[in-house]
């Protein structure tokens, strides 16, 4: 996370390390089983990170900047991830609408009337769920680079990854699938892996080491659960939210592996959303473009 301080200095954000001193110390807990922190005080932000099968580690730059404008944001480890162990990783235990209970339980622990959510790639497919089932409890939603509202957004991402990348690195990319395709699980083939799909993530190709080491320890086993609960229970959201009146914020980065398509489709599932087209930026928005980035969200933050 220091590569994110350092970018921001370049740009002249020097305040913006002052503010990150007046946040106050994370506090940290648990609701039930599901570890959580919070940060600062003020409206509360609760930040669902991706994966599946991914902590929230990678989220305190984030959460840490927002706070510092005057919120209170929440950082929670999915169920099975991080601190958020379970006694057993199976088809009964990683489900989509536990994963929404759990949110919902964190909100009952924390006091909270009603938050904002913002979900980032897979967090977003789970902020939405979570605002289908409970939409009494969210004062605005915004959608960071995520995955679809159904599970077409898929279609497009091997295309979409691999012309992020150079033809080299499309070769050796598809190399190293082959060998551990072939049984060649081994820690150098999946390092390999990582780094080369990582650069497929920023246009900032001084940021992918940050993606290759979130990458490297993605819980596969709870990734495969999780969207073979999805396709289950025919994951699709797009007719529920015809009386969600909340605003929406969707934010796309116009290299994203996931198609501004899918960004739109988001969009046009609610009544009031604002979709913002982010460029020369992939997945991470707040990486390749954190002024943008930023000054989206705390617009759409403050906006009445």
């Amino acid at each position: 996370m220091v590569s994110i301080l350092i970018s921001y200095i370049q740009r002249g954000l020097v305040l913006l390390l002052l503010s990150f001193a007046a946040v106050a110390q994370a506090e940290s807990g648990y609701a039930g089983n599901i570890y959580y922190q919070t940060f600062g005080s003020g409206t509360p932000v609760l930040i669902i990170n991706g994966g599946p099968g991914l902590d929230s580690a990678g989220f305190e730059a984030v959460a840490k900047t927002i706070a510092a404008q005057g919120y209170q944001t929440i950082l929670f480890d999915q169920r099975g991830t991080g601190h958020s162990r379970l006694a057993s990783i199976n088809a009964e235990t990683i489900q989509l609408a536990l994963m929404v209970q759990d949110i919902e339980q964190l909100r009952q622990q924390l006091h909270i009337e009603k938050w904002v959510v913002l979900g980032h790639s897979f967090g977003g497919m789970l902020g939405a769920a979570y605002a289908a089932k409970y939409p009494q409890y969210i004062s605005k939603l915004i959608f960071s680079s995520s995955g679809g509202l159904d599970l077409q957004f898929r279609d497009q991402i091997a295309e979409r990854l691999l012309n992020n990348l150079s033809l080299q690195e499309q070769i050796r990319l598809q190399m190293y699938q082959l060998r551990q395709r072939s049984g060649d699980d081994s820690d150098s083939t999946r390092d390999t892996l990582a780094q080369l799909r990582a650069r497929a993530y920023v246009v900032d190709k001084s940021k992918a080491p940050l993606i290759a080491a979130r990458l490297k320890v993605v819980n596969l086993t709870i990734n495969q659960l999780m969207f073979a609960d999805l396709e289950k229970n025919h994951f699709d959201l797009k007719a529920q939210f015809k009386q969600f009146n909340a605003p929406v914020l969707v934010l796309q980065g116009e290299n994203d592996i996931i198609s501004t398509e899918t960004a739109q489709t988001i969009a046009g599932s609610f009544s009031n959303a604002k979709l913002v087209l982010l460029p020369q930026c992939a997945h991470y928005g707040w990486l390749d473009q954190p002024d943008l980035y930023y000054s989206s969200v705390f617009r759409f933050l403050k906006a009445g």
